[in-house]
């Protein structure tokens, strides 16, 4: 895993002080970094019959496509309010400072299709945890989430009791 972990930008106090941003973007520029990337967050679900990915704004949508094109499934995003041109359901969620919200099609999952949950980060677990119902509400089968980073000393885990949890890298 340092072979990925050497390709990821830390940039320090962004987007506040004190806080240290894993900046992926070196990661997905660099070709190979960017494969080895997908083939590891795809590996698990290859045989599990997965019917859509669905990415998690923004960089979610990178890694979601390519996974989904890897393991032979259609793509689905997940996007912050107001993004989606058609009939949604939301979900709305806690943040350190106030709630935020995420969209997804109404007709974007059916009754019973495996789904696979991707996104760059699990940090606090709230955005993953707002998926995760947005899934559940329509019917999907939440077979599993993936994520390149996890930032374990926030626990996001434990806001995903019963969730099947793949994280490439830890910090």
């Amino acid at each position: 895993m340092q072979e990925l972990k050497s390709r990821i930008r830390h940039v320090p106090d962004f987007p506040k002080a004190g806080i240290l941003f894993y900046d992926v973007t070196t990661l997905l520029r660099d070709p190979l970094g960017f494969k080895l990337t997908i083939d590891r967050m795809a590996l698990p679900y290859g045989d599990k019959a997965i019917s859509a990915v669905v990415g998690i704004e923004s960089r979610g949508f990178i890694l979601g496509a390519a996974v989904a094109d890897r393991i032979g499934a259609g793509f689905v995003p997940v996007r912050k309010l107001g993004k989606l041109p058609a009939e949604t359901v939301r979900a709305t969620y806690e943040l350190e400072y106030g709630t935020d919200s995420l969209e997804i099609h109404r007709d974007a999952i059916e009754k019973g299709q495996r789904i696979l949950i991707v996104d760059d980060l699990l940090a606090t677990g709230g955005t993953a945890r707002a998926t995760v119902d947005l899934v559940k509400q329509l019917g999907g089968q939440v077979e599993g989430l993936a994520f390149l980073i996890e930032l374990v000393g926030l626990n996001g885990r434990s806001r995903l009791p019963g969730e099947n949890i793949m994280a490439v890298l830890q910090y």
